[in-house]
């Protein structure tokens, strides 16, 4: 290999920001690294995403002890990736939620990914000894269900396919905020690397139908009011477009993967080289790109060995 990932030489702390994005509600996040989401209800806490290690989860939990001291009962995992879901025994809470399809994502391919990423991203794996194992829901859904925190109702859904099959939002009807895990991102790469392209930009158009004031999204800053939600959409769709577009017209001639590459970079560097996690998610972007466009619809699963082989591929 020419030169490790990215994300390896990424060993900086991150500044923690919990911010409130509705009346009970909040968003823990970190500069681009994994974000978090608090739901408090009349007697109780619902935590949206886990962290990928319990240590790091215990920074979640520092944060809602400022704020409430009711217990956790619900932990909800928009998907399936390692760094969203290993760290959910630390909230100790009685329910854990997914889709159907994400948890057949961790049957299927679950240990892969938390191969495959503690390979990429060591840093955000501070404490990974904790780790009791894969996560497992104690609850799952087909397509839609609501969790009642007392008087507050949360609903949990798939809009549809986008970070992964799996995708789910969490909406909050009081307040019309959602929480969208990996589908919308702020100043922050899209990881897309077991993504659906195709269907990413109609999912999006899914979440403004909501007509969300405020969105927790999966990476970089809360986003409070209508005009950072739609910068958000906006700047979200802009990166799957720009990414997957340039890719479809090199597939569509028998171009290589390196080549994908190299148009990639020439269409997104002007744009989006100073978002967060940029360089970390760009060859898996590629790499994931260039297989839809060829007609491979299932993500193909990333171990720990592919992703060397497929970055040699891309540095030859």
């Amino acid at each position: 290999m020419a030169k490790a990932f990215a994300s390896q030489g990424d060993t900086a702390e991150k500044k923690i920001s919990f911010t409130e994005v509705g009346d009970g509600l909040y968003a823990f996040t970190a500069e681009g690294d994994p974000n978090s989401g608090v739901i408090i209800g009349d007697d109780s806490v619902m935590i949206i995403e886990a962290q990928a290690t319990p240590r790091l989860a215990q920074k979640v939990i520092d944060c809602v002890r400022e704020v409430t001291d009711k217990p956790i009962s619900h932990v909800v995992l928009t998907h399936y990736h390692a760094v969203r879901v290993l760290g959910a025994s630390a909230f100790g809470a009685q329910q854990i939620i997914m889709s159907d399809k994400a948890r057949a994502m961790v049957v299927e391919r679950g240990q892969e990914d938390w191969d495959s990423e503690f390979q990429r991203f060591p840093r955000l794996f501070e404490g990974h000894e904790s780790i009791p194992g894969l996560t497992w829901p104690t609850t799952t859904f087909s397509d839609s269900m609501t969790v009642y925190l007392g008087s507050r109702k949360v609903e949990i859904k798939q809009i549809g396919r986008a970070h992964t099959a799996g995708d789910s939002v969490i909406w909050v009807p009081d307040q019309q905020t959602m929480f969208t895990g990996d589908i919308v991102e702020y100043h922050s790469a899209c990881y897309c690397g077991d993504g659906h392209f195709e269907d990413w930009g109609s999912t999006l158009d899914a979440v403004k139908a909501y007509d969300p004031q405020s969105i927790a999204p999966g990476r970089g800053d809360a986003l409070v009011g209508r005009e950072m939600v739609d910068a958000a959409l906006a700047a979200t769709r802009d990166f799957v477009d720009s990414t997957y577009s340039p890719v479809k017209q090199i597939a569509a001639r028998g171009g290589s993967l390196k080549d994908a590459w190299d148009a990639v970079r020439a269409e997104c560097d002007p744009k989006f080289k100073d978002y967060a996690i940029y360089e970390h998610c760009l060859p898996f972007n590629v790499a994931r790109a260039y297989d839809e466009a060829r007609g491979i619809d299932t993500p193909r699963i990333w171990t720990a060995q592919r992703d060397l082989e497929m970055w040699e591929q891309l540095q030859s």
